[in-house]
């Protein structure tokens, strides 16, 4: 099936900002960016610019930011300034500059500030998020119990996974969910793949970026050879090694085991994050009771030693 223009055109930016993503560390030329998308660089910018809301250099410069800070509150033995080598700042005088720019303090005050808030505060994890990947037109009707009150937490090896997925950019919480049941069950329903595991990635902790810039795919699993439509993009989920929490509980709920496993867990397992997303992974044989909302899911976060 041939792509319609529009979505050809998703594909391409979308390409773009996995590549900057990917290459943050090195010099990102327009000219090498517009060649990844296959448009003219005489145009890119202009073209960038009307689709992301924002110029290159801009976004740029604020994932550079935003990377770093996230790798700073996930990774406490990374310093200030590997951090800013790492997102492709020359010195730690210039990440220094951008980061109180950004963020309206310095590297090290604000790791302080957003670790204790971190401990003490649901709405500050990279899990804030209501997600509805358990969903579908007509939800099975098995129960669960609640969260259960020990941490089961496995160490488990992934391979990695083609989704079809399809973004939403802006604030997360209720939005999210109304993404879902509006715009990703219908097609889910449609292409018949209620009986595949469905994943929501939050590309953004939203304790970092802006609620206007922040990241989130709903996805499903596909064949390596699918070919999207409706504006569905595919892409790999990395495989590898994560922590792997199951989550039984309303959705209200989901914030605390986020919380408790990035507060709790995290600190004392010998792990930090690593660059793949985190990300909470729903079986095709996940229990939903449509009657109270409670759903189960498996939380999932890339692990490296610390």
């Amino acid at each position: 099936m041939p792509r319609d223009s529009r979505t050809e055109y998703e594909r391409r930016m979308h390409k773009v900002l996995t590549h900057i993503d990917a290459h943050l560390d090195e010099t990102l030329e327009l000219a090498a960016l517009a060649d990844v998308a296959h448009f003219s660089a005489f145009h890119f910018h202009r073209l960038f610019a009307a689709w992301a809301g924002e110029t290159l250099g801009d976004y740029v410069r604020r994932r550079r930011v935003e990377v770093a800070a996230l790798r700073l509150a996930t990774q406490p033995r990374l310093s200030v300034l590997h951090a800013a080598l790492s997102v492709g700042f020359g010195s730690g005088e210039a990440f220094s500059r951008a980061f109180r720019a950004r963020f309206g303090s310095s590297p090290s005050a604000w790791r302080a500030a957003y670790g204790g808030a971190m401990a003490c505060d649901a709405n500050s994890n990279p899990g804030q998020i209501a997600l509805h990947g358990f969903t579908k037109n007509e939800p099975s009707s098995r129960s669960t119990a609640h969260v259960e009150a020990p941490m089961n937490v496995e160490l488990i090896t992934r391979p990695p996974v083609t989704i079809a997925c399809l973004r939403y950019v802006g604030p997360f919480g209720a939005p999210v969910g109304a993404f879902w049941n509006e715009s990703v069950a219908p097609w889910i329903t449609a292409h018949d793949l209620w009986s595949h595991a469905r994943y929501g990635i939050s590309h953004d902790d939203p304790g970092i970026t802006a609620p206007e810039h922040s990241r989130y795919d709903a996805g499903v699993e596909v064949p390596d050879d699918f070919v999207p439509d409706g504006g569905f993009q595919t892409m790999v989920v990395p495989g590898g090694r994560y922590a792997a929490m199951k989550f039984k509980g309303l959705p209200a709920e989901i914030n605390t085991a986020w919380t408790r496993l990035m507060r709790d867990w995290l600190p004392a397992s010998g792990f930090q994050f690593d660059g793949r997303p985190a990300f909470e992974h729903y079986p095709p044989d996940g229990a939903f009771d449509p009657k109270t909302g409670a759903f189960e899911c498996n939380i999932c976060i890339p692990i490296a030693p610390l």
